[in-house]
């Protein structure tokens, strides 16, 4: 029974997979951890994904459904001593899990404590992590668990634990609630569970003392109320980096400016606003400006030499180059689309004339045979089938419409106009 003076998102924190909401893909009927976890033979693993997904859950239940030790640790105020405390009481227990929240803020040497204990079995690590594992976990730890992704809840689900916080829980359900709009809630969320919940709980207290009716307007005008500084390790966190992004793709400097400025003034990892300015490089302007690209990469490494406070000068110069940049996600969009076509198309054969011929036998199948060299070709281009048989003359790359990628978009024209007539 949860205590009821517990914030309702603790209050209904499930403790049985059939209680947990969303990540079928993850503990559905004959997904891999349901298996993992009906066979107890539970590895070491990373949870990657966005807030209030589930991954401090779901830890939790892997835990009560093998009857094993459990031991939490927060990598944000845990230490090198903390850990070792806990391998110690391990090594004399039967399988024990530890579970590290934000694992991402551990250090090399903090990481590396975990590695033998892990490697040996005396631990079985959860890790938990907002940031991409390939560059926060060291590889070594890394190549010592399975990473699973966590996926952002959908509409349905918001709704569904929305309705199971308004009827199940033993204090909302004795409550008068109607809710009579819910745009302004899942907005505010941002499909982040807790903070559903968060927003909910406090509408309800707002307007407690009589029937509570919950509707857009009243949900806005509470929640801006709610005035919250900048919390790095907080919700607002993903509040500022998403107009942070926004800012510089709608190409306002002055905003993309303001927004870093206030993640500077929060404490923020460096490298944390560096590498988002990569990833935007290529997603929002792309070919239409593919300095942006070397711009930020180099950004990304002259922050890790300099570090606060004069990588902020650094910050500023790409940021405001960025967001002046001209804007394309043609390359973005175009590999969405190709892995959408592999997703439903599956293996297609490689045309034989492009396949790899290092053998004699190969050679005599007619791999190869036939292939054009296109140096070989006027203007460099052989009119040949690159595509498999089956998606032949798919077009997946459409290039913006700007200076850089109109002239793209006029010599594939010729091109393609020769090749395929269109």
């Amino acid at each position: 029974m949860h205590d009821q003076s517990l914030p309702l998102a603790e209050r209904l924190r499930p403790t049985a997979l059939t209680d947990l909401i969303g990540q079928e893909h993850l503990v559905g009927e004959g997904a891999i951890l349901r298996r993992a976890i009906s066979t107890n033979t539970i590895p070491s693993m990373i949870f990657w994904g966005p807030p209030g997904v589930g991954k401090t859950t779901l830890a939790n239940i892997i835990a009560n459904q093998v009857k094993a030790p459990f031991h939490t640790l927060s990598a944000v105020s845990a230490g090198v001593k903390d850990v070792r405390d806990i391998i110690s009481k391990a090594g004399r227990l039967q399988r024990t899990i530890l579970f590290i929240d934000e694992i991402h803020r551990f250090n090399k040497s903090q990481q590396d404590a975990l590695l033998g204990a892990v490697e040996k079995g005396i631990i079985t690590l959860i890790g938990a992590t907002t940031e991409n594992p390939s560059f926060e976990v060291n590889a070594a730890l890394l190549s010592r668990c399975q990473v699973y992704v966590l996926k952002p809840l959908v509409k349905e689900d918001l709704l569904k634990l929305l309705e199971i916080a308004r009827t199940k829980d033993r204090q909302m359900s004795k409550l008068n609630i109607e809710i009579k709009e819910t745009e302004a809630l899942l907005q505010l969320s941002g499909g982040d569970a807790r903070k559903l919940l968060n927003v909910f709980e406090l509408v309800v207290e707002s307007l407690f003392g009589g029937d509570i009716v919950i509707d857009n307007e009243t949900v806005m005008k509470i929640a801006q109320q709610k005035v919250a500084l900048y919390d790095k390790s907080g919700e607002q966190h993903y509040d500022i980096i998403s107009a942070f992004i926004k800012s510089i793709r709608g190409s306002d400097p002055n905003a993309a400016l303001y927004y870093l400025a206030r993640m500077i003034e929060g404490g923020e990892d460096v490298k944390f606003i560096a590498r988002r300015l990569v990833i935007l490089s290529a997603e929002d302007i792309g070919n239409a400006n593919p300095t942006a690209l070397v711009i930020a990469t180099n950004c990304f490494q002259a922050v890790n030499m300099i570090g606060y406070p004069e990588s902020r000068i650094i910050l500023a110069q790409c940021v405001s180059y960025l967001a002046c940049a001209a804007k394309s996600n043609a390359a973005y969009t175009g590999i969405n689309d190709a892995q959408a076509l592999v997703q439903k198309t599956g293996d297609l054969p490689v045309p034989l004339h492009l396949r790899n011929a290092p053998t004699r036998l190969m050679k005599d199948q007619n791999y190869g045979k036939g292939y054009k060299y296109a140096h070989h070709f006027p203007g460099n281009f052989a009119f040949q089938e690159f595509m498999p048989e089956a998606i032949s003359g798919t077009k997946l790359y459409d290039p913006g419409n700007n200076l850089r990628e109109n002239e793209m978009r006029k010599r594939l024209q010729t091109l393609w106009k020769e090749k395929y007539g269109y």
